[in-house]
């Protein structure tokens, strides 16, 4: 759209059929009605070079006209006043909603796509009131932007605005400074990739124990109303102030993710970990209040103990069961991270992840043919970026690091019923300063 939008070249732009809607879409609310679009069939993935030319050189399964046909039309015809409508956008929403019983704005809220499909706690004057007193910050402030990809026009908003969101997650008044510093970091945790990734967010600093959160047993599960309201509401304020997540439309995960459900919010079990908080790994101080963003949350890798003999072994297939183009959160129960100083000997944050970076290799070979290395890698790779550049040069059988250092991080939470741990496929996007928001 940049070269149809800032050049005004002329452009034409291919899909396969399943994103019809979403691509119509995009270019609509991004005034870019000069861009043709042309349909090919889908999916591409495991298709041949010759099936792939034969779909070129068959007919659009949209329109039922020859692909080439439709992309010579798109490069050389003269624009019609059809394709110049829909320049403009209405992005705006009324205030308030018509009065009603409880029973028909419940079913409003549902059918404008405006919930995560659960019964919601109606934003009410009086409740968004109550909400906005727990900040310093004015109603009509604006808070940040967010977008489900960056195809899409990045929506504002206000205080207020994240107010009503906290409200209908049944969020109280006193969690709204971390819920605003959720909104600050400008991360949507409804992000439209087809991988169907969610966000995660951690808690670190004093405000843990003043909002009564969890950072023991279940820290991550349902048993905690600030966990699970503070991460319910960094989900809807994502869909509803980033203009939607409706799949098809603004929300293309092929399968979708639980984990978008709660966008997993907890704290730091600070007092039970042997290391230094992640908030203060970078740059923090202790006594600061702080919500770090993790992003690309989709996959998680599983273990129970830490044996003496064979860790090694165990850690490496446990990573070895990420995809490598996503990124490495050790999340540790403290019975694990005091045994992994004891037994393997890495005594600081940066000494486990040291070790992670050494130790989750694979061959270059196989490295390159991951799909989502070559979607996202190997363009870098070939343009000179390091250390996709080396990686690029390497032998097939030569051991290359799946992940860079600052993708790996260590957080510890959990409740020491027992040694479990876990790998969340999720790197660091964001950290915020809660106190900048009370």
């Amino acid at each position: 759209m940049s070269i149809d939008l800032k050049y005004q070249v002329p452009t034409v732009a291919i899909h396969t059929q399943v994103f019809k809607a979403v691509t119509q879409s995009v270019v609509r609310v991004n005034g870019a009605p000069r861009m043709r679009q042309v349909y090919v069939p889908h999916p591409v993935m495991g298709k041949t070079a010759e099936q792939m030319r034969a779909d070129i050189e068959g007919n659009d399964p949209v329109t039922g006209r020859p692909v080439m046909r439709e992309v010579i039309e798109g490069l050389t015809e003269v624009l019609t006043p059809e394709d110049l409508k829909g320049l403009t956008f209405e992005r705006s929403t009324p205030r308030l909603c018509d009065p009603a019983t409880e029973e028909e704005l419940q079913k409003l809220f549902l059918e404008s796509d405006w919930t995560d499909k659960l019964p919601i706690v109606l934003p009410t004057e009086e409740r968004v009131a109550k909400m906005l007193k727990h900040t310093s910050r004015k109603p009509e402030e604006i808070v940040g932007h967010l977008s489900p990809t960056h195809f899409r026009e990045a929506w504002e908003y206000t205080v207020e605005k994240v107010a009503v969101n906290a409200v209908m997650a049944g969020a109280r008044p006193e969690y709204f400074p971390v819920i605003l510093a959720l909104a600050a970091s400008c991360v949507s945790a409804r992000g439209s990739s087809t991988s169907s990734m969610a966000s995660m967010a951690v808690v670190n600093g004093p405000i843990r124990h003043e909002l009564g959160m969890n950072a023991g047993i279940g820290a991550l599960g349902p048993y905690n109303h600030a966990n699970a309201t503070i991460g319910r509401a960094y989900g809807l304020l994502s869909q509803n102030l980033q203009g939607g997540s409706v799949p098809g439309h603004t929300y293309m995960g092929s399968m979708g993710n639980a984990y978008a459900y709660a966008s997993p919010t907890f704290p730091e079990n600070e007092e039970r970990s042997p290391w230094e908080p992640l908030h203060v790994q970078y740059g923090f101080r202790p006594e600061d209040n702080v919500v770090t963003v993790f992003g690309s949350c989709r996959s998680t890798a599983f273990m129970f103990g830490f044996r003496r003999e064979y860790w090694r072994e165990h850690f490496r297939n446990l990573l070895r069961g990420l995809d490598p183009n996503g990124a490495a959160t050790l999340l540790l129960d403290p019975i694990v991270a005091r045994l992994i100083i004891d037994i393997a000997g890495l005594k600081t944050k940066a000494a486990v992840i040291d070790w992670v970076y050494e130790n989750a290799c694979m061959p270059a070979g196989e490295y390159w043919d991951y799909q989502l290395i070559q979607n996202y890698k190997l363009p870098r790779a070939t343009f000179g970026e390091e250390p996709y550049a080396s990686k690029l040069k390497a032998a097939p059988e030569e051991m290359v690091p799946m992940f860079t250092r600052d993708e790996i991080n260590v957080v510890v939470v959990g409740g020491e019923t027992n040694g479990y741990w876990r790998i969340m496929g999720a790197d660091r996007r964001q950290a915020v300063c809660i106190d900048e928001w009370r």
